[in-house]
Parts: C-alpha cells; sequence; structure tokens
C-alpha cells in the first residue's frame, strides 16, 4: 500500500472546480489507471506518505497541468487494490467535493441527484426524504444503502439521511448501483451510497472554516481542522453549527449542530489504526402533503396558500396535549411539539484497523456503534381522509355525510340536544362563526375551505452495533493477476418506537394555518358546549403505536477479482442469516382489560379519557394495554454476482454484469432484486468521456404495509412484482478548454405485476401500469464555464423529471418538470472562494408525489387533490476560508 506523491500546492481555491463533473473523474481513472480499494476493507486514498496538500487528494495537479482530475481514486464495490475505473465492471459513480459543493445540496438527499438514475423527491426538506433507483417505486430508499467510509450508517438502509448531513470533513461521493453492492454491503440491493471522509494530515496543519446562508433564513457556519501530533500520529475534527426554519413559511427556527473527529495512527511497515467519534443533535421543519387544484390542466395553488412557499404547519402547532393509554404514557397525555419539527440525536464511536501481514495479505477490522433517536413531529394534511377532508366550512358543519367530521357531529347532537347548530371557533383569536354565517365561511381566507390535519408524533429510539473483520490475499502470475477478499460482517440493532397519540384537528387552508373548535351553538350563535379538544377531533387514529424491532445478522461473504490481460472476471457471494424480532403492542381486549378500559363495540376495547379533558370524544381511541405480541424468524438468503470487463482499446471498454441481492426485513419475508446491465465506457482525449448502460431490473415481492384510507387505525398489505427495463446515459463533453457539459440521465420503462392487497389479486386493475412515483425519465445538464486567470467559475444546471403516478392504480397523474438553476464560484484570493447559487430561478411548479396514505387508488376531487411540491426559487451562497 505504500506509494508517494508530490503534491503542488494549488494556485487557486477554485482549481479543484475547475473539473468537467463527475465523469471528469472518470477520464482520469482512464488515463492515470487508478487504485481502487475495497469496499469491505474500508474505502480509503491512505497513502504512507501523505499529501501535503490534504484538500487536494493524492497527486493532483494545478488546472490545465497534466491530469486535470484525481489520480488516486476509491471505486466503492470493488475489491482490487489497483483496478482503473475503466475496467470496473460495474456502474460506478463518482463525485468530488467541488461536484458537491456545485450542487450547494439542502440535504443529503439532494447529493444523491449527483448519481444517474437515482429519483429523489426531495420535498419533506433538510431530512426524510424519498429516494429510489432504476424504476423502484417511490420511497424505495429501503433498498439503497447510504454509508459512510465504506460501512452503512444504518443497517436498515431507509432513514440514514435523519443521521448524516454532508459539512466539511466529507472529501466526495462514490456510488454503485445494483451489481456488487448488494454483495459487499448489506441492504444494499439496489445501490450503494458511500460518503468518503477526510483523512488526518500528517505532513502540516490545515484548515477552513465556512459561513453559509440563503435567502429564506438558512444560517449555517463549518469548520475542519486537521494537523499532525507525532510522525506517525494525526487527528482532524470538523462539523457545522445552523439555524433555519426550512425552506417553506414558517415562524420557528430550528436549530441544530454536528461534530466529528478522528485519531489516527500509521504503523510503519503500512496500515492504520484510526479512532473516530461524531455526535449531533439537530432540529428540522418537515412538510407533507398540501392542497392543490387543477386549473387548464396544471397544478397550481388554492387562493390562500402559495404553493411555492406555502406550509400550514405554524404557531397553532406548536405543542398541543394529546390524550393517550396510560399504559403507554402514564400521565395519560402526550404532547405533539410542531414547534421541535424533527428533532435527531446521534452518537457514535468506530475504530479502523488495517494492517499488513505480507507483501500480498493485508488484515482488516471495521466496526462502528451508533446510539440514535429522532422525534418526529409531523403535520400530514389530508391523511387517511384524502380529498374527502378537504371541503368548505359550511360541509364541516352540516350533518350528513358530506361533512368529514360526521361522526363527531352525531356525538354533539346527543350531548347538546339543546343546541340550534353547530360553528368553529378560532383557538388563536376566539372568534366564532355558525353553519348558517355562510358568507363568513366562505370568505374564510379567500377559499372557504377547512381539512382534517393528522398530527403524526413518531419517536424512534435505537442502537446500531456493525462489524466488518477480513483480509484479502493478492497473487499475481505471468499472465494473470488475482484478488480475493473475504470476510464477515454482524449487526446487531434494535429500534424501538412510539406513534401512540396520533390524532387529527381541523385546521383552515394557509400558511401557519389556524387550528379551530367545533362547537355547539344556540340560536344567537352563543357557545353551548365543546365538541372537539382544544381543535382535535379524533384520537388513536393509527393505532397503538407501540412496537420495537430487533435483528442480530451475520454475513459471510468472499469476492474475486482475476485480470487475464485484458479481460477481468469478477464475482461475489454473501450469506446472511439475520435473526429477528418483532414486538407489537396489543390493543386492549376483553381478557386484558383494566382500569378505565370500556368496550366501545362488541370486541374493542378502548381507554376513556383522562378525566377533565373537554369535547365529547369518550375514549383515546385505539388502546395500548402494556402488552406485546411477539414475532420471532430467522431467515437465511445468499445475494450473489458475476461480471466481467473487456478492454478493447486504453479508451474502450464494454461490461456486462448480473446481480442477485436481496433486502431483510425483519420478520416479514425477504424481498429479492436481480439486475441485469450491460455498458460501454470510452473517452477520446479531453474532448469526451462517458459511459452508457443498458438494464433490466425484476424486483419481486416488494412488500410493505401502509394505513388503510377508510380506516387508518388498520394496516393494509401490498405485494407486488417490478419489471423495468432502461437506459442510463452518463458523459462530459468539453469542445473548448473553457467550457464543459455534462449529461447525466435514465430512460425506462417501469411496470407493475401481479399487485395483491391483504393477499387478494387486484387482476387487470393495475397489471401493466407505473409503480407510484417512477419517472420513466430523468436526467441532468450542467454546463459549466471556467473563468480566466483562476478566477473561478459559472455554471448552470438543469434538472428534468418526467411525468408520475401519485398511486398504483395510475388514477393521479403528476406532471413532467423541469428545474433550472445557476451558479457562480469566485477565487477573491488564493484563501478565500465565495459561491453564490440560484435555484428553481424561472419558479417552476412540480410534484413529487401525491397522497400516500389515501391509498393505492387516488383521484381528483373537484378540482382539488393533495401532494407535495418542490420550493420555488431560493438564493443564497458561501463564504469558504482555507489556511
Amino acid at each position: 500500500m505504500a506509494h508517494t506523491a508530490t503534491n503542488v500546492r494549488p494556485r487557486s481555491m477554485l482549481e479543484g472546480m475547475m473539473k468537467f463533473s463527475c465523469h471528469r473523474a472518470l477520464r482520469a481513472a482512464m488515463l492515470a489507471g487508478v487504485s481502487a480499494l475495497p469496499l469491505p476493507v474500508l474505502a480509503q486514498t491512505a497513502p504512507a506518505t501523505p499529501p501535503v496538500n490534504a484538500d487536494a487528494p493524492q497527486g493532483q495537479q494545478p488546472a490545465g497541468e497534466g491530469n486535470e482530475d484525481l489520480s488516486d481514486i476509491v471505486v466503492t464495490g470493488t475489491t482490487s487494490r489497483d483496478r482503473p475505473l475503466i475496467t470496473a465492471s460495474a456502474d460506478i459513480t463518482y463525485a468530488n467535493r467541488d461536484d458537491i459543493d456545485r450542487r450547494a445540496p439542502r440535504s443529503t438527499a439532494d447529493m444523491l441527484e449527483l448519481v444517474p438514475g437515482i429519483f429523489v423527491e426531495g420535498t419533506a426538506g433538510q431530512v426524510s426524504n424519498n429516494y429510489s433507483v432504476r424504476g423502484l417505486q417511490g420511497g424505495g430508499q429501503r433498498f439503497v444503502q447510504l454509508e459512510e467510509d465504506g460501512l452503512p450508517i444504518l443497517y436498515s438502509g431507509g432513514g440514514a439521511d435523519f443521521f448524516f448531513d454532508q459539512d466539511l470533513t466529507i472529501e466526495r461521493l462514490e456510488a454503485v448501483k445494483g451489481g456488487s453492492s448488494g454483495v459487499l454491503t448489506v441492504n444494499g440491493a439496489g445501490a450503494t451510497i458511500n460518503f468518503i471522509s477526510k483523512r488526518p494530515n500528517f505532513e502540516r496543519a490545515e484548515g477552513a472554516a465556512r459561513v453559509t446562508a440563503f435567502d429564506y433564513g438558512l444560517k449555517r457556519g463549518d469548520f475542519y481542522y486537521s494537523a499532525p501530533i507525532t510522525e506517525n500520529l494525526a487527528f482532524n475534527v470538523g462539523g457545522y453549527i445552523q439555524s433555519s426554519p426550512g425552506v417553506r413559511d414558517n415562524p420557528f427556527d430550528y436549530a441544530g449542530w454536528r461534530v466529528k473527529g478522528m485519531l489516527e495512527y500509521r504503523f510503519d511497515d503500512g496500515g492504520f489504526v484510526r479512532l473516530s467519534a461524531k455526535g449531533g443533535d439537530v432540529e428540522n421543519a418537515f412538510y407533507a402533503t398540501q392542497p392543490y387544484r387543477y386549473e387548464n390542466g396544471e397544478p397550481s395553488g388554492i387562493p390562500g396558500l402559495d404553493t411555492q412557499f406555502g406550509n400550514i404547519g405554524g404557531d397553532a402547532f406548536a405543542n398541543i396535549a394529546v390524550p393517550v393509554s396510560t399504559f403507554a404514557h402514564e400521565s395519560g397525555f402526550r404532547s405533539f411539539r410542531g414547534r421541535d419539527g424533527i428533532k435527531a440525536k446521534t452518537a457514535q464511536v468506530r475504530l479502523d484497523i488495517e494492517k499488513p501481514v505480507s507483501d500480498s495479505i493485508d488484515l482488516f477490522a471495521r466496526g462502528r456503534y451508533l446510539k440514535y433517536s429522532y422525534d418526529f413531529n409531523g403535520i400530514f394534511a389530508g391523511s387517511g381522509t384524502g380529498n374527502a377532508g378537504l371541503t368548505s366550512a359550511v360541509n364541516y358543519l352540516t350533518p350528513g355525510a358530506a361533512s368529514p367530521i360526521n361522526d363527531l357531529l352525531g356525538r354533539g347532537v346527543v350531548a347538546f340536544p339543546g343546541a340550534t347548530r353547530f360553528g368553529i371557533k378560532n383557538l388563536r383569536t376566539g372568534v366564532v362563526l355558525g353553519s348558517n354565517q355562510t358568507a363568513a365561511l366562505n370568505a374564510l381566507n379567500g377559499n372557504g375551505f377547512l381539512q382534517r390535519t393528522t398530527l403524526n408524533h413518531d419517536f424512534i429510539d435505537g442502537k446500531d452495533l456493525g462489524l466488518n473483520v477480513g483480509g484479502r490475499w493478492e497473487y499475481e502470475g505471468e499472465s494473470f493477476k488475482n484478488s480475493l477478499t473475504a470476510g464477515v460482517m454482524y449487526y446487531n440493532v434494535r429500534r424501538k418506537q412510539d406513534q401512540s397519540a396520533t390524532a387529527s384537528v381541523v385546521n383552515d387552508v394557509r400558511s401557519n394555518s389556524d387550528i379551530y373548535d367545533i362547537v355547539a351553538l344556540d340560536a344567537a350563535n352563543n357557545v353551548v358546549g365543546t365538541l372537539s379538544d382544544n381543535g382535535l377531533v379524533s384520537y388513536g387514529d393509527w393505532g397503538a403505536g407501540i412496537r420495537e424491532r430487533k435483528d442480530s445478522t451475520v454475513s459471510l461473504y468472499v469476492n474475486d477479482e482475476l485480470a487475464l490481460g485484458d479481460l477481468r472476471i469478477d464475482g461475489g457471494v454473501r450469506w446472511e442469516s439475520d435473526r429477528a424480532t418483532a414486538l407489537d403492542g396489543n390493543n386492549a381486549s376483553a381478557v386484558n382489560t383494566a382500569a378505565r378500559i370500556v368496550e366501545i363495540r362488541p370486541g374493542v376495547f378502548e381507554q376513556l379519557v383522562p378525566q377533565g379533558t373537554v369535547g365529547v370524544l369518550p375514549t383515546v381511541g385505539s388502546t395500548f394495554d402494556g402488552t406485546f405480541a411477539t414475532r420471532r424468524a430467522t431467515q437465511q438468503k445468499a445475494a450473489w454476482t458475476i461480471g466481467a470487463n473487456y478492454l478493447l482499446t486504453p479508451d474502450f471498454a464494454v461490461y456486462a454484469r448480473y446481480a442477485n441481492g436481496f433486502q431483510t426485513n425483519n420478520v416479514d419475508p425477504i424481498t429479492t432484486i436481480k439486475l441485469y446491465e450491460a455498458g460501454v465506457r470510452y473517452q477520446y482525449g479531453r474532448l469526451f468521456s462517458g459511459s452508457a448502460t443498458v438494464f433490466r431490473t425484476d424486483f419481486d415481492d416488494q412488500n410493505y404495509n401502509f394505513a388503510d384510507p377508510l380506516n387508518p387505525s388498520q394496516q393494509t398489505n401490498l405485494n407486488a412484482d417490478l419489471r423495468t427495463y432502461g437506459v442510463e446515459l452518463d458523459f462530459v463533453v468539453r469542445p473548448i478548454d473553457w467550457f464543459a457539459l455534462d449529461f447525466q440521465g435514465v430512460f425506462q420503462r417501469p411496470k407493475l405485476l401481479n399487485l395483491q392487497l391483504n393477499g387478494v389479486d387486484q387482476g387487470s386493475g393495475f397489471e401493466g401500469n407505473r409503480p407510484e412515483r417512477t419517472p420513466a425519465t430523468l436526467f441532468t445538464v450542467t454546463p459549466t464555464i471556467t473563468l480566466p486567470d483562476g478566477w473561478g467559475e459559472v455554471f448552470g444546471r438543469y434538472k428534468y423529471v418526467g411525468k408520475i403516478f401519485a398511486d398504483n392504480g395510475n388514477g393521479v397523474s403528476l406532471p413532467s418538470y423541469g428545474v433550472t438553476s445557476v451558479g457562480l464560484a469566485l477565487n477573491l484570493n488564493e484563501n478565500v472562494q465565495l459561491t453564490l447559487n440560484a435555484e428553481n430561478i424561472f419558479d417552476v411548479v412540480g410534484l413529487t408525489e401525491g397522497n400516500p396514505r389515501q391509498g393505492q387508488t387516488q383521484a381528483i376531487t373537484d378540482g382539488f387533490f393533495y401532494a407535495r411540491g418542490i420550493v420555488g426559487p431560493t438564493y443564497g451562497g458561501t463564504l469558504t476560508f482555507k489556511f
């Protein structure tokens, strides 16, 4: 592993930014014959003598001199020590620090857009976004494994963006789609996205500080510092602190911080021991669906609620006490805190060891222990009730089938027999409007609407222990070279969940919306009684909500890569055994009833609301009784892959691969993904480099649960097969020295087959449909103009997302859209860089999903529907100082 290199100090801070983008690194790999260290051995580029400039990867030259890109590239998903990217037999993408900064990501999901074929639904805010790959339906992120330095952030894959952010400690991003991803990591059958950290600087002290600000209120400060301690010992530390209301209108500011540090010791004969730790406590805004309407065939907003920056959340949702089972919370109440948004905490310690034991054998051990939690306070308008919950205030207050709260009004008739009518009382202003005041009700916020909004309070507390131990043996003969890597992975994870006290309120349709009590009125519209509880019109909407999941897994894997002249053949297999336990909180029943639990109808038991609770609702809804139903399963499965690459000329290669991967799902059935792909890679000097890949994805027995829209406290099970055929293109063209054009895109045909709901075949109603939230066309074009004399660059970005369907029934079509962004990066001097970014400059309306909790067959009612949308134009920038 030992090698040295001479590094030249950059002439400007934008030296790295004068490159071609992701496939510029590919071209450099083709020209330079880069080294590739194995993903299981921890992707890293640690030379025995580190470069003087740790910001620049080893061997980097000033822009315009020699190799313009990285000369030492890690290829995630391979295990050979020295394998050029052009000879890889998998679909691999690379993005350096400058590519990340050019994207100006507001979230981890935004960075994934640097990977061709990843469809990102980045509308939830900084965290909790959805992403999928190669025809998998929207929200398929559990099949995309996010890693940090070669180890999964979370074993299960999905939800990792709660606990990871990019900052100045991250040097680059590497991705492999399908192929070896399902073998060399767990739960990565769709793709592996690996974020690589900067290594400590053993030669000199270095640091950087960055200030970021955007017009929507983001204020953030990043820092990074590294220095040697002794000849063989060095450290680094970095992180950020921020405050932001989020990209949509919000009266609250959310604060947070994250810090990561490394201490590394180098052995004299090669290898290292690295101890690292990170921690964080971050609050973030969250955005779910909001109402839209179709106008002249195009989606638009409802009067009073802006499509681009509107947000119904706000002051009224700051803190709401929700009655709940005393077995879940002894006090009988659980507070929903919209003021906190999503509060994620992390504490991790990690140890990495690599040691050569001979010229041909390396041993490695990686381990990390993560303690994490998030407190999710999500406001879901239209959840469960769907479009039926979006109607006029007059309909709400008029008993009958047209009222979304008819059950509550029926209780009000019984509780207040002397009442003349019903009305609403604004909890902020105290203003009361009766159902007979139709003009005032129809003028409410310029639209006259009310809606039912679900308060989803979801708390997760978890631990995730991961280990990867093994070795690599390399042997080179006269006519061949072979690299064999074998190891064992162990994961022990536990995840406790409290989603009790999910309830709904009635609120109006505007930003920073008001919540209303439903009241009984006399003939003069005086209040004679209150039906709701501080706006709450239901409790326990999504069931008991108490559950726990445990997994103890062992994986044995082996990967072999053989080079026979210009032909390279590689294959690998991973066998995993998962001993899983699921504990689900029981609802009260006749055999386990306790104090204050009543039978509300035959066979259904619920707990009475705490004494003194306002309103006519007698119980807290679906009631946790303090006991659990336990399911256990031990399941085994093998993932395997085989691929080949043939180098026809030094600049032209072809490759093909088959992969059979899987996703563990605790005690539920294992899901299998099969991927076939073949591609070409070609480069012509500095003029062109790129790749083209054809692929087929077979995704059998996708299985997940969702809330039944007719009874949200019950879960409906979906099982379906997906088939996708597609072409992926990724290339860069540089016709002249100062201009480059990047293109990356996927053109695919996904189909839905054999869909069942609760085990019942849905027949031709779904057969051949497009899977929900999956575009057939997705591409990005990025032009870059390099300014003279090292001043920097000007760049643009156009992202096109094709039409998607909000549901598997293909009932609601969300139209295609294209977003244009521009940026400018200026070198103010050798150590100071200013970047400016403007996104969605043409104020395009784009919808990424409909209302997932409305079911598999959605509809547009009277021209109105629910969806999640991208935001309008945003402007901001960063000022970076390096020393």
